[in-house]
């Protein structure tokens, strides 16, 4: 369903490790807004819903919500930094255009 890169579970665990709230994977929520149309929210997240699909990677677990798992089927998740900023790429063979920040699909 989601393929995680090296750098995207790197950047997991050590969002993980710096947490106070009990929390033992990624959640990745498609929601109404943004540029063109949807938009990712992330967070963290310490047990799976009814529905969830959970996908296992590194040593990390991502869930994703029922109403959420059409729009990320066959996503990659990459973790990227740079000279100004750092954050997560998604990859998604859904998504018919992207906005130019990257946060957002349609």
């Amino acid at each position: 369903m989601i393929t995680l890169t090296d750098s995207a579970i790197a950047a997991i665990k050590f969002a993980l490790s710096q947490t106070c709230e009990p929390a033992d994977g990624l959640r990745i929520k498609v929601e109404a807004g943004g540029c063109s149309g949807f938009k990712y929210h992330l967070g963290l997240d310490s047990e799976s819903r009814d529905g969830d699909a959970v996908i296992e990677a590194g040593g990390v677990k991502v869930y994703v919500d029922s109403a959420s798992q059409p729009h990320v089927s066959g996503m990659t998740v990459d973790f990227t930094t740079g000279v100004d900023s750092a954050g997560f790429i998604f990859d998604n063979p859904n998504a018919r255009e992207n906005c130019a920040c990257g946060k957002s699909f349609g």
